[in-house]
């Protein structure tokens, strides 16, 4: 039997973050389901050079791709066009029924928009945009350009909430969108939305011999433990979330929060001359393109601990955790705080859901449309100090059952995610 191939257009798993872990957990999904053949072809580097960061996974061990079939071929380099045709010719060699393209970022839209314009007009190849957002958090004009030259060349669009549906169609008022939620394709010159959700991580997994009172012991935490995890970002409201324990604090003695992740734009070392160099050209720009309100370049929310004097109650682990350590933190803790200034499906949700645990998060984005107050999670006001901190005693006193959040969870599975991308 001739096997279906599919391409996977984004980060493969040598870089870290959340989109590397969902292209491998795609790959790996299609990788299981019989006749499908499965290439990541992955970039040498993401993005610009002067942007002062290490995007590399540096720290696990593991190999997330052991046991499978998947290929992973990394060619594409964002400061080399020459490598941009390279990457059509590749897949075009390929010749897979589908590519898809991990969509998260504008800024990627210029390499993008080009391999993908080249595969929609001069090749059979099926190609579909797998949007994890549409407009971008901290937007700017150069955004909102390279949003519209990345995806404009698109048969068709996966998106994870109806609200980036909605502002697919809004940005591209002239074309023309179908629906439908099991993966059936439009007729030409129709373009198809296939509206699912963000599935639930697999890759990372309860070890049921872990000592949990020992690691909450080694952590000084206390009975109940709430967590913040992932990248250390403003839109992802750490500010509010001190704030807001700082009150619980007041009312409990029984209460910790761990905070567990990498400060996004502190990856590198500060004192070599090239770091400065970056941060001075990228400062620059940055100043012409955005907002100075989206600038988080001094965004230092752990300089509140002491300032709110909790230093007692609060843990830090300001770095990034290998895929092998992050059981450790959720094992210990009883819900995920996500009190998000703006949301679009998030992967730290999704691995909350991996370990049954409820999600504690802001009325922003998709999240009422995931969190079921009082079911899987707790709902708080965005912005709203008072909201937080009642939802989190809500929580002490109320807390969601963890089957709750696995009937959810099954709802989210990758096994299904993959046969509607695949038309069933």
């Amino acid at each position: 039997m001739e096997k279906k191939r599919v391409v996977l257009f984004g980060p493969g798993p040598v870089f870290k973050g959340g989109i590397s872990n969902y292209n491998t957990s795609l790959a790996k999904a299609l990788d299981k389901i019989k006749g499908v053949e499965v290439t990541i072809v992955s970039w040498t580097q993401q993005y610009p050079a002067i942007i002062p960061r290490d995007f590399i996974d540096r720290k696990s061990k593991k190999d997330v791709l052991e046991g499978t079939n998947i290929k992973v071929e990394y060619i594409t380099n964002y400061n080399n066009p020459v490598t941009w045709n390279q990457t059509y010719k590749l897949i075009k060699k390929l010749n897979p029924e589908m590519v898809v393209f991990q969509w998260a970022i504008a800024i990627q839209g210029l390499p993008m928009g080009y391999i993908a314009r080249k595969l929609f007009k001069k090749t059979n190849i099926e190609v579909v945009f797998d949007c994890h957002l549409i407009v971008q958090k901290e937007a700017s004009f150069i955004d909102r350009f390279f949003t519209k030259y990345g995806l404009k060349f698109s048969h068709s669009y996966i998106t994870h909430a109806r609200k980036t549906a909605n502002e697919l169609m809004e940005i591209f008022p002239k074309l023309r969108f179908e629906d439908d939620v099991q993966g059936k394709r439009a007729q030409a010159p129709a373009r198809t939305i296939i509206n699912l959700y963000h599935p639930v991580y697999d890759m990372f997994k309860i070890n049921p011999d872990f000592d949990v009172q020992g690691q909450k012991k080694e952590l000084n935490a206390k009975q109940h433990v709430f967590l913040f995890f992932g990248f250390i970002r403003k839109y992802k409201g750490l500010h509010w979330v001190l704030p807001a324990f700082a009150k619980v604090v007041e009312k409990r003695d029984d209460v910790s929060l761990l905070i567990v992740g990498e400060s996004f734009w502190n990856t590198l070392d500060q004192n070599k001359l090239g770091t400065r160099i970056k941060k001075a050209v990228f400062g620059f720009l940055k100043s012409i393109f955005l907002p100075k309100s989206s600038d988080e370049g001094d965004y230092n929310p752990l300089a509140m601990i002491p300032e709110l004097g909790i230093e007692d109650r609060v843990t830090v682990i300001n770095e990034f955790v290998p895929n092998e350590d992050v059981h450790k933190y959720f094992q210990v803790s009883d819900a995920i705080l996500t009190y998000y200034e703006t949301a679009t499906p998030s992967g730290v949700e999704s691995i909350a859901y991996n370990f049954n645990m409820p999600v504690l998060a802001t009325r922003v984005g998709h999240f009422p449309e995931t969190i079921q107050d009082g079911f899987n999670g707790y709902l708080a006001e965005p912005g709203d100090i008072d909201s937080m901190a009642e939802q989190m005693l809500r929580f002490i006193d109320a807390p969601i059952p963890r089957e709750n959040v696995a009937k959810t969870a099954s709802k989210l599975s990758w096994e299904n995610y993959a046969k509607a991308l695949l038309n069933g």
